[in-house]
């Protein structure tokens, strides 16, 4: 349909300028017949005046009576055919000169119309190539940022051919990202599953030489650490996948890191470290409770292993924009080093503890920007290592 709209638009468009065209030209026909009838009258006229002067009067009077509009009545007279005249004889040149003009002008229209047809089908043709060209180094994966050719017919479609080229290459390009993320989870899967399959296996080897208190103890930490290993792995599936139920429901801050304190009364006993949680109000968040104590409790540990002997501090605060909850300890920090990558999979910095997996930070992570929020990690001035975590209100 849209070439057939085209080719009448075309039409149209000659077809109106050949009608104007018709309408000068039909102008200046009518000019020079009016100019030559009067050359050709006073050409008779002057010649009957200079024969018989006394003719004036009657050629004056027949003259005045047709200017003044009264053709119909000097019509009614045929007399030059009387005489023998027709009207071919007072054409002579300038029919064959009309005639002339005609062809000339009807064959210049002609070609117009056949020069304005054929540009524009290779207008036309040429975009169509330039597209079907732009579209096989797209499938050869050779595809260049397109060059716009001016605003025409082709230019929206030249625009979603570019956006779906655009968002075709982002996907692909996310899918291959996707693909080596998964070859690296894969592999650094397969190292964190080693090691405790490997302790166990020696802690194994020394309880058939002889019951060993000590073995059996490692061996039941690598099964808690294969345990966690499998839920914490399970639950990232999950968040990449969106299949993770989030509730959205209030939650009060101070309930919230309290009862992830208390859920690391073991830990902390260990580890001779309290936990100081100041109430400093009612201050809600639409969270998920528990998976949201989940990511707080993450960093509290991490906190504690590197801060043994010595005190956690929790406090939050809110604003119109957002609420935020800040974890931090005594310790010696991060190293500078390490920073940017705290919250990458299985990643462990300079300082991890003994046994750790590196996978709470990056779970901690995933959990709040899924619920809306932010954190981020580093050392404050005084000394210590500190996460910020901000739940936006909109």
């Amino acid at each position: 349909m849209s070439g057939r709209k085209n080719l009448f638009i075309t039409l149209g468009v000659v077809l109106a300028a050949s009608l104007i065209a018709a309408s000068v030209t039909a102008w200046l026909v009518s000019c020079h017949y009016s100019r030559h009838s009067f050359e050709l009258l006073n050409a008779v006229c002057g010649k009957a005046a200079a024969q018989q002067p006394e003719t004036v009067k009657t050629l004056m009077s027949a003259l005045k009576e047709y200017t003044e509009e009264n053709q119909k009545s000097v019509f009614e007279s045929d007399a030059l055919s009387e005489w023998g005249y027709q009207v071919s004889d007072f054409s002579g040149a300038n029919y064959e000169r009309i005639c002339l003009s005609a062809a000339v002008g009807f064959s210049a229209g002609f070609f117009l119309f056949l020069f304005t047809f054929s540009y524009r089908n290779k207008v036309e043709n040429s975009r169509i190539k330039a597209l079907t060209d732009y579209l096989a180094q797209v499938n050869s994966g050779k595809a260049l940022i397109f060059s716009s050719f001016g605003e025409d017919d082709f230019s929206k479609l030249e625009d979603e051919i570019y956006k779906t080229v655009t968002f075709l290459c982002q996907t692909r390009e996310q899918a291959v990202q996707a693909k080596k993320g998964f070859a690296e989870n894969l592999s650094n899967i397969a190292h964190q599953i080693k090691t405790p399959i490997t302790a166990m296996s020696l802690s194994v080897q020394k309880m058939k030489a002889g019951f060993d208190g000590k073995a059996l103890e490692q061996a039941q930490k690598q099964l808690s650490r294969l345990s966690y290993l499998q839920e914490a792995l399970l639950v990232l599936s999950q968040l990449d996948a969106g299949t993770l139920p989030l509730k959205k429901e209030e939650t009060d801050v101070y309930t919230l890191l309290v009862l992830a304190s208390d859920n690391l009364q073991e830990m902390s006993s260990d580890y001779g470290v309290s936990i100081d949680i100041p109430e400093q109000g009612e201050i809600t968040i639409t969270s998920d409770m528990d998976w949201t104590m989940e990511a707080v409790m993450n960093l509290m540990k991490n906190c504690m292993e590197h801060n043994k002997g010595g005190k956690v501090h929790c406090s939050y605060a809110q604003n119109p924009l957002y609420t935020e909850i800040l974890v931090w300890d005594e310790g010696a920090g991060f190293a500078t080093k390490d920073i940017p990558h705290l919250f990458e999979r299985f990643y462990r910095g300079e300082n991890a503890s003994e046994g750790g997996i590196g996978i709470g930070l990056a779970l901690a992570k995933e959990i709040i920007e899924r619920q809306n929020g932010t954190i981020r990690a580093g050392n404050r001035q005084k000394g210590g290592a500190f996460f910020e975590i901000r739940f936006y209100s909109h």
